[in-house]
Formats: structure tokens, sequence, C-alpha cells
């Protein structure tokens, strides 16, 4: 598969000025390095609630050399079943790790669930807009 990705990735970078990106859900962790290094540019969704997908650790290791676009809230543990007020702490933590000193597109980890209440996805995306703009002050 590097193979290809690198492929790719060189010719887009070769022929215009867009960055790579790349959806892959679930516990890519042990993949990250390697794709970073076939040319990756952003990565997304970050499913932290996978194996080896902790925010912080994912931000340490490869902050500096890749975009996160997701991981702002766990769509399938949090999101459906928490109160509010936890969801409101839970993004404002996930903003705090991944947009500090840059690199972060916010995005949930994963697609809404059907059992979500919408109070919930409100209180998601109120707390990412009121919070997850340049530049990320102390939350």
């Amino acid at each position: 598969y590097k193979h290809r990705y690198e492929e790719i990735f060189t010719y887009i970078k070769r022929y215009s000025k867009a960055y790579t990106f790349l959806h892959s859900d679930g516990a890519i962790y042990p993949l990250i390095r390697e794709l970073i290094n076939t040319g990756l540019d952003i990565l997304n969704p970050i499913q932290i609630s996978a194996k080896g997908m902790e925010a912080e650790k994912l931000k340490k290791e490869f902050g500096e050399q890749l975009t996160f676009w997701g991981g702002g809230a766990d769509t399938q543990h949090i999101l459906p079943f928490r109160k509010q007020e936890e969801i409101v702490e839970h993004v404002k933590k996930l903003i705090k790790i991944f947009a500090l000193g840059g690199g972060y597109v916010y995005a949930p980890i994963h697609n809404i669930q059907p059992n979500t209440p919408p109070e919930n996805i409100a209180a998601m995306f109120r707390t990412a807009y009121d919070y997850g703009k340049y530049p990320i002050l102390n939350i």
C-alpha cells in the first residue's frame, strides 16, 4: 500500500499546491508514521475511541507533521449517552489537545449515531464554535 500512496501523494504535490488527505477509520496508529513518510498531510477522522488512538499521544507524536481533521467528540460512546455538561467538557478537552499549536480542523470522530439526543449534538457544535477558533486560548 505504501508504494501506491507515495505515488499518489507525490503526484499531487508535484502538480498542485494541494495538501494530501486520507480518510481512515479505526485503530491506524501503527500506520501513521509510514503514511506521513509517504507524503500524507491531513488525517481524518481521528477515531479516538479506537485502540492506540489517544488524542494526547497522537498530538505529541505526530502534531508537527500532520494536520488532524476530526477527533473532536466521541460520537459512539460519549455524545449519545452523556449529559450536556459532560459533552461540553469532553469537546473542550479535545480541542485543547488537538488545536494548540495549530494543525487541527474540528470534526467528530465518526458519524453522529441515530440515538443521539439533538440537544447533545447542539452542545457539541456550540462548544466547538465557542472554543475552537484560532488562536486557541486557554480553555
